[in-house]
């Protein structure tokens, strides 16, 4: 089978995203390459190691034993029982820190030899928007702004060759309330970033020609949808009850609040726009934040509405 270029975007959604592994094995088996990739939150994962090398086989893998349950790594004041999350909220914006996540996406990417975004060059870019492979989204609180990594790194100080990838991922994938923001502090300014999804879950425009322009090979969206990506917000934010929050809390008010902002912001862009290069993917009941689930619970489906996969 012939090999068909791509570029492909994968949206934020948590837990959920362990369905954005299936949905890139179906595009691969029926011989779809992809060039550059951009995702959000749990796409930005799914990106960077599709960036990096990673084929759907190995994919398959690392979602099987994706160690989700370690991922909700606390310290400090969490770990005291009943108070501990709320005070954490309070003293450090975040139940979980973090940090495990970030050694952990930093030994995947370093086993196909990533660390930066140097290390992701595109052969073919025409100037600096385009000069890498990957493109990961995040939110920058503090200043008010979306940020595109590494196009946007000087903003925090950071030439964009010399990016970590794993620090790109960690920012993107920092669901309000629950992990702590990323803070960065330099001479003159200081950044609190979080999950990219807050401001953009799903930047299926990002590899748009300029008005006027074709494109050099079609754009896919891998949308998680629950089932169809044209029903209201609601039905998306269905089944995501944390059995670790008591409802009425101040977090999990919060964390509704999250929640909706990530699945509404890119709403009335999808709306107006063609669905003809999104494709959806079934999330099955899975929580945005079910870090308790198990293998057994974890199915890889194929897409559900595609034009073209």
């Amino acid at each position: 089978m012939s090999e068909n270029r791509v570029d492909l975007v994968f949206e934020g959604g948590g837990v959920k995203g362990i369905g954005l592994g299936g949905a890139f094995a179906a595009l691969e088996e029926n011989g779809f390459k992809a060039n550059n990739v951009a995702g959000t939150s749990a796409g930005a994962i799914t990106a960077a190691l599709v960036a990096a090398g990673y084929s759907a086989a190995e994919l398959k893998e690392i979602v099987f034993h994706m160690p989700f349950p370690a991922f909700k790594d606390t310290g400090g004041m969490a770990r005291i029982p009943f108070f501990g999350g709320p005070l954490n909220v309070l003293a450090d914006l975040g139940i979980y820190e973090g940090k495990f996540f970030h050694t952990w996406i930093s030994e995947l990417l370093a086993k196909k030899h990533v660390t930066k975004f140097g290390d992701l060059l595109n052969p073919e870019s025409t100037g600096p928007a385009d000069r890498h492979r990957l493109r990961v989204i995040a939110s920058d609180v503090t200043h008010r702004r979306m940020l595109i990594l590494p196009t946007d790194a000087p903003h925090l100080g950071i030439e964009p060759d010399d990016m970590l990838v794993a620090d790109a991922v960690r920012m993107s994938m920092s669901i309000p309330v629950f992990f702590e923001p990323v803070e960065i502090k330099n001479a003159s300014d200081q950044h609190m970033i979080v999950d990219g999804g807050m401001l953009s879950n799903f930047p299926v425009w990002l590899f748009d020609a300029p008005a006027g322009k074709r494109p050099r090979w079609p754009t896919f969206g891998m949308m998680l949808v629950e089932p169809e990506p044209r029903k209201a917000i609601g039905h998306r934010l269905e089944n995501e009850d944390d059995p670790g929050v008591r409802h009425g809390s101040l977090i999990d008010f919060a964390k509704s609040l999250a929640q909706t902002m990530m699945a509404a912001h890119d709403r009335m862009y999808l709306d107006e726009a063609t669905y003809a290069r999104t494709i959806a993917i079934p999330t099955l009941g899975v929580g945005t934040t079910e870090f308790e689930i198990t293998p057994d619970g974890i199915v890889l489906g194929d897409p559900i509405a595609s034009d073209h996969a």
